[in-house]
């Protein structure tokens, strides 16, 4: 199947689960389109039992699709530009403590808490470097799943900035930590401390510095003319440039594009465009924001087709529900009760950051990413697992407890 029949087949099934959702369900738009594809891919392996071709077209359709490819060197700086075009950079930087915190530390942290409780979990004998690779995918919250669903979210502005902030940052730390144990894993480069350390400047250092070229050159051009369609082209043109030459410069890509986001949605709405231009640029960027959700949930959900869920995969599944969401908690509960001692927080900021701590397309991505070993699809099933009750339960669930 061509690239044009498979773009063809998911804008299709994202438009259908959408016309479903506002008829009938009104959940939030991409927890409705995850769930419904999810029901959808069950009930086509179900009818596989009784018609094996069925089953066996729809697990090719999703194979010949590569999710990490899609996602990472194609959705992703789209909807990371369109994210942070709308977030307030006075906002972030009141905050900016405890988004480095949490993007660093937390992220850190939360891979050794993970990768420890797995080592030691009874039954699954899986290598301790193996645990840490499973604990580095997991632990960094999707800047995709975390936006979309804050959309719909009423309640603290300050919490839902540490929530957002986060999110868009701390990418270079999860890619560089899980690139390196990859590394440590199968020995195919060196990983001393000077080279990771290298690696870190060169990609998130690199990706600040050449999102703000980038954004001061675009920005430079819009403000030089007054034509709204010339302008979105501009930011068309950002994105999908920058990201590729991003990547040539082996930058990171991700950080880039946030740090472009900022600025255009910032400097360059404040003074390089008119009402007109901001109102078409607004609508053009929701527009493709919107789109490329709907077609990554419903690819996140159609994934179950090619999954192994064996016996031990789903117990593994379900003990890394529970463990993610504790490594989350004391990674981020630890900072914040030091920082109490001179800053305030609400009564409630570590239950709603715990459980507004997201996963999604981001850890299925490089959970799928993984070479071909013995314990890879033992990972991939608990990613998963940790995924879906993300997205589903904590996605449902959080504004109730952002309204507390």
């Amino acid at each position: 199947m061509d690239a044009f029949d498979s773009i063809a087949i998911l804008i299709t099934l994202a438009a259908l689960f959408s016309y479903i959702n506002f008829k009938f369900i009104r959940f939030p738009r991409t927890v409705a389109l995850m769930l419904i594809s999810l029901l959808t891919a069950s009930f086509v392996i179900i009818l596989g039992k009784i018609f094996p071709v069925i089953c066996a077209q729809a697990q090719l359709f999703v194979k010949s699709i590569d999710f990490n490819k899609a996602l990472m060197e194609g959705m992703l700086s789209f909807l990371l530009f369109g994210g942070a075009l709308h977030v307030d950079v006075n906002d972030l930087l009141e905050n900016k403590l405890e988004i480095i915190i949490f993007a660093t530390f937390g992220v850190l942290s939360s891979t050794f808490i993970v990768g420890a409780l797995f080592y030691i979990l009874p039954g699954l004998n899986i290598p301790f470097i193996y645990c840490l690779l499973f604990g580095a995918l997991i632990s960094p919250t999707d800047p995709v799943a975390v936006l979309s669903i804050l959309k719909h979210v009423s309640g603290s502005d300050r919490l839902k900035v540490k929530i957002a902030g986060e999110s868009l940052f701390n990418d270079g730390i999860s890619v560089v930590l899980f690139i390196t144990l990859l590394n440590l894993a199968f020995g195919d480069h060196d990983s001393s401390t000077s080279v990771v350390i290298a690696f870190f400047l060169e990609e998130a250092l690199g990706g600040v510095i050449f999102g703000f070229f980038i954004g001061w050159i675009a920005y430079t051009l819009l403000k030089s003319v007054d034509d709204y369609l010339v302008e979105i082209l501009i930011t068309l043109s950002l994105v999908t440039g920058g990201y590729a030459l991003a990547s040539e410069l082996h930058v990171s890509g991700p950080i880039a594009m946030v740090i472009c986001g900022l600025f255009i949605g910032n400097q360059g709405r404040l003074f390089a465009m008119s009402d007109n231009t901001r109102q078409h640029l607004d609508t053009f960027w929701e527009l493709i924001d919107w789109i490329l959700n709907a077609v990554l949930f419903v690819l996140i959900g159609l994934e179950v087709l090619i999954l192994t869920f064996s016996g031990q995969y789903l117990l593994a599944g379900l003990a890394a529900i529970p463990i993610a969401i504790l490594a989350r908690f004391l990674s981020i509960g630890i900072p914040i009760s030091l920082l109490k001692i001179r800053r305030n927080y609400s009564r409630h900021a570590i239950k709603i950051l715990t459980w507004g701590g997201l996963r999604g397309g981001i850890s299925v991505a490089l959970a799928l990413s993984l070479p071909l070993f013995k314990h890879r699809e033992i990972i991939v099933a608990m990613t998963y697992a940790v995924v879906v009750f993300s997205i589903l339960v904590q996605g449902l669930t959080i504004k109730y407890l952002v309204k507390e």
